[in-house]
């Protein structure tokens, strides 16, 4: 059998694909779909001829994944060469019922439609993914891969909020975590950056893009992470505010007259960097400090000040750390945050190196020789990590 997966991860107005190789993590191909459903369409696709785009409309996800195989047709790689083995589809929210990557049947169609209120702007684009790709691949198997399931190991004191208990038992409002398929592979790798196996190894995750996340990862089990029943607790983020204390939500209700809907909507989507700085690309967020502007430096230390209260939250949980891994965008790109995140934790074993936190080799050891605890950077691969799993579930 190839080793060959089409991964999917379908937005509410995007599609994402990669043809992934399982077994080497190589992209063979991959590509964007945006603006599904607007006037004009946009289309990138890059495979062995290099990268093309184009404009056209795109009424909808069947007619972007159409247009997929189009490009894998008129730009290659050709799917019929290729012998694909499966369709791996993320899936952001799963849950309490979906600890591992699970076959696509009717059945958990039916489970995931179920958890649509936790994730209302997500669950329903995904399975309109799934949808898609069962009637235009019908005889391969569909396996969804989801963002919660690697945080279901958290133990009940971690995921419990301190609510009424029905609250729970009737509404599943508890902690799920998210960014999973990043954690799971980040931990992984870098257990074997260190030469260890993961069962012995205590790690802090930093997922940095713009989306961020937490966790807390003992024996390559998640033990305590950052966001919560939706992607908005935890870490600043870029357009996300992250932790703040739950009355303002009522405060803005009853001083501004906002609506649950539009509260919600700043939260997600006008806060963060975006909120603090007016913008959420830490590229542009760096040349404005760099210029004198104050917000811009309030919102850069804002983020990594959260970051910090985290790590010393997770060293705490975890007890001994053996590793800090940054990861993502944010967190492999920018020396800054990890430099400014992890400044002063000295006494706790963590020490960068400031050439190699500049520069990080292949190694992706930044720390010094002297640290106690490893710093380390790994880009992450949340298509292959995908790749791997829904592999694994069409052999098992």
């Amino acid at each position: 059998m190839s080793d060959h997966v089409l991964v999917i991860n379908a937005g509410s107005s995007s599609l994402k694909y990669s043809l992934m190789d399982a077994g080497s993590g190589e992209a063979a191909a991959d590509g964007l779909i945006e603006r599904i459903g607007e006037a004009e369409g946009h289309q990138k696709h890059r495979g062995p001829d290099g990268e093309t785009e184009s404009s056209d409309p795109i009424a909808s996800h069947e007619d972007a994944l159409r247009a997929a195989l189009k490009a894998f047709e008129t730009h290659g790689p050709s799917l019929d060469d290729v012998d694909l083995a499966a369709v791996g589809h993320r899936v952001v929210h799963g849950g309490s019922r979906f600890a591992a990557p699970s076959l696509v049947d009717d059945a958990l169609i039916a489970e995931v439609t179920e958890l649509v209120p936790l994730a209302p702007l997500h669950n329903p684009a995904n399975l309109e993914g799934i949808e898609v790709a069962r009637r235009l691949f019908p005889d391969l198997p569909q396996v969804a891969v989801f963002d919660t399931a690697f945080h279901q190991t958290l133990p009940p004191h971690a995921y419990t909020y301190a609510v009424p208990s029905e609250w729970l038992e009737e509404h599943g409002i508890r902690r799920y975590g998210f960014h999973g398929t990043s954690h799971s592979f980040v931990s992984e790798q870098a257990a074997r950056r260190l030469g260890r196996d993961l069962a012995d190894v205590n790690l802090i995750v930093l997922h940095l893009g713009n989306g961020c996340s937490a966790s807390a990862v003992r024996g390559g089990q998640s033990v305590e992470t950052s966001m919560g029943m939706t992607p908005l607790e935890g870490l600043v983020m870029g357009t996300r505010s992250g932790d703040l204390d739950p009355a303002i939500h009522a405060h803005l209700a009853r001083e501004l007259g906002w609506s649950i809907d539009e509260i919600d909507r700043a939260l997600n989507s006008k806060s963060g960097l975006k909120g603090l700085a007016g913008e959420n690309d830490f590229r542009e967020l760096s040349r404005l400090r760099a210029s004198g502007n104050e917000r811009a430096q309030l919102a850069f230390d804002v983020y990594c000040h959260r970051i910090k209260k985290y790590v010393g939250a997770y060293y705490a949980v975890l007890g001994t750390v053996d590793a800090i891994v940054f990861t993502a965008g944010v967190g492999q790109h920018s020396a800054e945050v990890r430099a400014a995140s992890l400044q002063g934790l000295e006494r706790l074993g963590i020490e960068l190196d400031p050439d190699r936190n500049a520069e990080p080799g292949e190694t992706g050891v930044v720390s010094a020789d002297g640290s106690d605890v490893a710093v380390l950077v790994i880009p992450t691969n949340e298509e292959w990590e995908i790749a791997r799993q829904a592999l694994q579930v069409v052999r098992d």
